[in-house]
This record gives C-alpha cells, structure tokens and sequence, in this order.
C-alpha cells in the first residue's frame, strides 16, 4: 500500500505561512481557489473562525449573517484579502452544513462504503 502524502510533506515549501501578518503584508496572500489557506491566513482565521457555527439551521443562519457583515465590512475598507477570508469561509459553512444536512455524521458514505450520488439527493428548493 502507497504511504499517505502527508508523511511527506515538506512545510518548508508549502506556499502558506501561518507566521505572517497578511493584513500587515498584504503583498504575501496568495489568492487560491476555494477553500485553501483559510486556516494559515492570519489575522483573519482568529477573527472570523470563532464565528464559524452550523450545528443547527438557526446557529447557521446566524453564523452565516455574522460572517457576511465581516464581508461587506473589509470591501467598505478595501481590505481585500478579508473579504477574500470571509467569503471562504461562508464557502466552508455552506458546504459543511450541507453534508452535515444530508448525512448522519457528516460521512457521504453507507455501511456497504458506497459513495452516494448527494446531488440527486438533494432538491435546492427545500
């Protein structure tokens, strides 16, 4: 069997550093897709992580509104990588609570490890 990739990381390459300011130096943030960095980008992860909740549709929506004003907050201050950081984030809520929604435990798997097909399980208009 092919050993795990991360016993073969090498931190010393990797393009995200948790020990830089980014809204010091904002020349160092790296725009990537989707979700990358959100948990290396600092300050931003201690500022908008805590509020990163969706145990309940009710705490999500919450979290979700919170997470938003930080949004249109760092566009009013032209704070770009905050508002890159933010909407990341509402990217994470989103999807986590979707899985969270759709199956027990989080897991997109049956006992019988079969993947599910979620999108035909899932209807947008709920």
């Amino acid at each position: 069997m092919a050993k795990p990739s991360y016993l073969n990381f090498d931190n010393k390459n990797y393009k995200w550093n948790n020990d830089i300011d980014d809204r010091k130096y904002q020349e160092s943030y790296r725009v990537d897709k989707g979700e990358q960095g959100v948990l290396m980008c600092q300050p931003y992860k201690n500022e908008i992580l805590p509020y990163l909740k969706f145990k309940t549709p009710e705490i999500a929506k919450e979290s979700s509104e919170k997470i938003y004003e930080i949004f249109l907050k760092s566009l009013e201050d032209n704070d770009f990588i905050g508002a890159d950081m933010a909407s990341k984030y509402l990217q994470i809520g989103f999807t986590r609570s979707r899985r969270y929604a759709n199956y027990k435990g989080g897991q997109n798997m049956t006992k019988n490890m079969i993947i599910r097909n979620y999108k035909e399980e899932w209807d947008p208009k709920q």
